[in-house]
């Protein structure tokens, strides 16, 4: 094993002096540097068990070989961002993890890392800042948190947000909601269904950084533990053979990724995350590549939102392995990408078997023969938009009814809460895209009072904005272009007919070129003036969802 950069040479001996100033041994000087991002905090309830993960990791580095330093990564909670500004700062901090990890890992001239995310922007983040580092890495998350228990049935964050949904409409108790509010997320870890969180750590698995049950053990099992302790020894054995993330994330390793994504129902934000993730190992992965995928590939898990089985039940039915061993009974798997095992996903796969038919559907008895997720595309979206397939009533598949237009997410909750939405209507917001909110807020608070207020299955929502991983419903996100860059979105007007066919992958605004032409006339952008900051930087910045909302370096 080679030494570190630092650690022989006179011209090198003042930056020993401050390893010294560190406390670090000649020993430590002499072995390669692991660098240990950390997410931990305080504030989210999916990163307040990572300091238990970093010494693991810290002590499977030291017995394999290596000197682990600590440095951190900022993470926000979407839940207890969504609804209010707060969330104008989630999607946001997934730039700011990759340029500041980048900074911190290159400044310092680190050997390997291991990066320790969680929740949403922090798995894409670390992602995207370990296809520019490009050294030896490897992943290991904080895991997903136990499902609740409410009235002798397993809960997680989405029912309760419909909770409060159905209390403002009349359909539940002040004692229900508090019964929710108290048992619904009863341990620490990233929110128990196949949320955003959960998808990307699982897909992480999929794409060859993370070791098996990274997505899948949950938080509060010994088992978590024992995964990070071979996490930073494995780290190490990366080293030595020098893999690097670029040799892992190639483009087959995507389509994968992509394939798992449509069988596991992953969440629509996967749709932002995998073009930017991609996108920095200089591979494109565009839309329409998402629907070629998802006809092929059976949708074989309804996790929560979309059903009811959570984390640790896909955990015990054999985790992502297991899905993408029956995906490869139908060739559907890319089996000779290198992971960060050392081996190759179909050495990885051998044998591990479905144990649960009934949370890991067989390929042969899928929910669908089609994935998860489907792009939609038409005059209301000429550069697509995206909706959780899996997610969606059968009979709002096909839908048409009157636009309820909205030009931000609190005016739509204000009426939706006072029963201003009918079944049969579209309600569309807008101005809430990654430019124009700015930061692209999440939905889960409209789309929750919706399924709330008992109308699911008869009310769809539109938006430039995106929505959490807990939404379930024919909820259709990521419309592209977003309002302000003068998308169709932006000339919507009350009553106007909206056609939605998602089993046609399809979305029209039913108004003519003439008159939408003469509506661009007389409607003019709404441009928000009061961004200041990191915001108003972002959004000067940021490119459209359909190109995974990147930042724009030119």
């Amino acid at each position: 094993m080679s030494e570190n950069f630092f650690c022989s040479g006179v011209e090198k001996a003042s930056q020993r002096s401050l390893f010294n100033a560190l406390g670090m041994t000649k020993e430590e000087m002499k072995r390669p540097l692991v660098g240990i991002v950390s997410s931990y905090n305080e504030i989210v309830p999916g990163h307040m068990n990572i300091d238990k993960i970093v010494e693991a990791v810290k002590l499977g580095v030291a017995m394999n070989g290596g000197t682990p330093v600590v440095f951190p990564a900022i993470a926000v909670c979407d839940g207890i961002a969504m609804g209010h500004t707060g969330m104008k700062y989630s999607l946001v901090t997934r730039d700011l993890i990759a340029d500041s990890t980048e900074c911190m890992a290159l400044a310092h001239h680190f050997d390997a890392l291991v990066m320790i995310p969680n929740c949403d922007k922090n798995v894409p983040g670390l992602l995207m800042a370990s296809a520019r580092i490009n050294v030896p890495t490897i992943f290991v998350s904080g895991g997903p948190m136990l499902a609740g228990h409410v009235k002798g049935k397993k809960t997680s964050l989405s029912s309760m947000f419909e909770a409060v949904g159905a209390y403002t409409a009349g359909k539940m108790s002040l004692e229900d909601v508090e019964e929710y509010e108290n048992n619904t997320c009863p341990t620490c870890g990233s929110c128990s269904g196949m949320y955003t969180a959960n998808s990307m750590n699982c897909l992480t698995e999929v794409l060859g950084m993370g070791l098996r049950g990274n997505g899948t053990i949950p938080a509060v099992y010994s088992e978590r533990i024992k995964l990070a302790k071979m996490a930073g020894m494995q780290v190490m054995e990366l080293y030595r053979k020098n893999i690097r993330p670029l040799d892992i994330m190639t483009e087959k390793a995507f389509y994968n990724a992509l394939t798992a994504d449509m069988a596991l129902g992953c969440s629509t934000n996967s749709m932002l995350h995998l073009p930017a993730i991609a996108n920095e190992c200089g591979i494109d992965i565009n839309l329409d590549i998402a629907n070629e995928i998802s006809a092929k590939t059976p949708n074989l898990c309804h996790l929560a939102p979309a059903g009811h089985t959570y984390m640790e039940d896909l955990n015990e039915a054999g985790g992502v392995y297991a899905v993408l061993n029956e995906l490869s009974k139908k060739d559907l798997i890319n089996l000779d990408c290198m992971t960060c095992t050392g081996k190759t996903v179909g050495e990885n796969i051998s044998g591990c078997i479905n144990k649960d038919p009934e949370t890991i559907r067989p390929v042969d008895n899928p929910y669908s023969e089609t994935g998860g997720i489907a792009v939609l595309r038409g005059n209301l979206a000429p550069d697509r938009c995206v909706v959780k397939r899996s997610a969606v009533a059968p009979e709002m598949l096909v839908h048409k009814g009157p636009a309820r237009v909205f030009d931000s997410e609190e005016e739509a909750i204000k009426v939706i809460y006072e029963g201003g939405i009918k079944a049969g209507d579209v309600v569309v917001i807008r101005y809430e895209g990654p430019a124009g909110g700015p930061g692209m807020r999440e939905m889960l608070s409209p789309t929750s009072a919706i399924q709330g207020a008992g109308l699911g299955s008869t009310v769809a929502l539109i938006t430039d904005g995106r929505f959490s991983g807990a939404t379930r419903g024919a909820a259709i996100g990521h419309v592209s272009p977003e309002a302000v860059n003068g998308g169709t979105i932006a000339y919507v007007r009350d009553g106007d007919i909206i056609s939605i066919d998602i089993l046609n992958y399809s979305i029209s605004l039913e108004v003519s070129d003439e008159e939408l032409e003469e509506r661009k006339k007389t409607m003019p952008i709404k441009k928000k003036d009061n961004i200041t900051g990191y915001l108003k930087r972002y959004s000067e910045m940021v490119s459209s969802a359909d190109k995974g909302a990147i930042i724009n370096r030119k």
